[in-house]
């Protein structure tokens, strides 16, 4: 082997040893006698033998990471276990080198701790009920803390917040007395609008009662009061006729004879009825009634035509 060729292998060598293709997904940060030099972008780069070396190596993708389940206290000292999901992406190739030892850890370990705290402010139910509200609170926290070591947080998600045995049981048992409560309130709400309407039915019966009875009477005094007023016409009619009668010839003398014979007929009807005979003590005051009962049909004949 000649020297021409042992060249060109060393400085193949050289070039192996020195240069650099850089994903597109990366970023690399180079030292020059061990004090930063810069961050290469991707594509191909050459370095200085024995003074550059890629110091670090940093994924400029999006990245996530699970963050370990922990025991939280809520605010009304439940024991819950929360566990989630961090994203977040290298924006400071420098910063994310030389500000922090590892973020990817720090980022975790600090989500946990702002979610353990954010937890202790909530109640066990807004805990469920606020989720959106606590991730949005952690990213806010955790992104503001790792802003020094170049590390943006996208999002954060709480995968499950999970009660102790001890709380579910309790849980459950707040929930069956809950549901019982429940019951209870529908069974008597239910009763008392089966009384007010029971209650309605009998006031608007006993009221449709009352108005029937009303009218009834109505009805029935409408009805005397006609009937008598067909009676008094018919007993003025009667009269007038009497006294037309009684104002012709001869109309005195039948009606004597017609009362005369009503009185024989009634008095005969009494004897007939009586257990004990029924005879005028002066049989001469019998023509004296007849001869008043008489007069009586004059008179009336008079009265009428004053009346007219």
């Amino acid at each position: 082997m000649n020297l021409a060729t042992m060249v060109i292998l060393i400085l193949i060598c050289i070039l192996w040893m020195t240069a650099i293709v850089i994903p597109m997904r990366e970023a690399y940060v180079i030292e020059r006698l061990g004090r930063f030099n810069g961050v290469l972008s991707p594509g191909f780069h050459v370095l200085i033998p024995v003074v550059d070396r890629v110091a670090y190596r940093h994924e400029t993708r999006e990245q996530v990471f699970d963050v370990p389940e922990q025991t939280c206290i809520t605010r009304d000292n439940m024991q819950v276990s929360v566990d989630g999901i961090i994203y977040l992406k290298v924006m400071d190739a420098e910063r994310a080198s030389y500000g922090i030892e590892d973020y990817r850890s720090a980022s975790v370990n600090l989500a946990q701790t702002t979610m353990r705290s954010e937890i202790g402010k909530l109640a066990l139910h807004e805990a469920f009920s606020e989720r959106d509200k606590l991730n949005d609170v952690i990213v806010s926290e955790v992104d503001k803390a790792s802003d020094p070591w170049g590390i943006k947080v996208l999002r954060y998600e709480i995968k499950n917040i999970t009660p102790s045995n001890q709380v579910i049981h309790t849980l459950e048992k707040q929930m069956e007395a809950e549901r019982e409560r429940r019951s209870e309130v529908t069974l008597a709400t239910a009763e008392k609008e089966a009384i007010i309407h029971r209650s309605e039915g009998k006031r608007q019966e006993a009221i449709n009662l009352s108005e029937g009875e009303k009218r009834r009477r109505i009805n029935e005094a409408e009805g005397h009061a006609k009937q008598i007023s067909i009676v008094a016409k018919a007993t003025a009619l009667g009269m007038e006729k009497v006294a037309e009668a009684l104002s012709e010839p001869g109309g005195e003398a039948a009606m004597r004879m017609r009362i005369t014979e009503l009185f024989i007929s009634e008095l005969g009807e009494i004897a007939a009825k009586a257990k004990v005979t029924v005879v005028p003590a002066e049989i001469a005051r019998i023509q004296t009634i007849i001869e008043g009962l008489s007069e009586v049909g004059p008179r009336l004949s008079k009265h009428d035509l004053r009346g007219r």
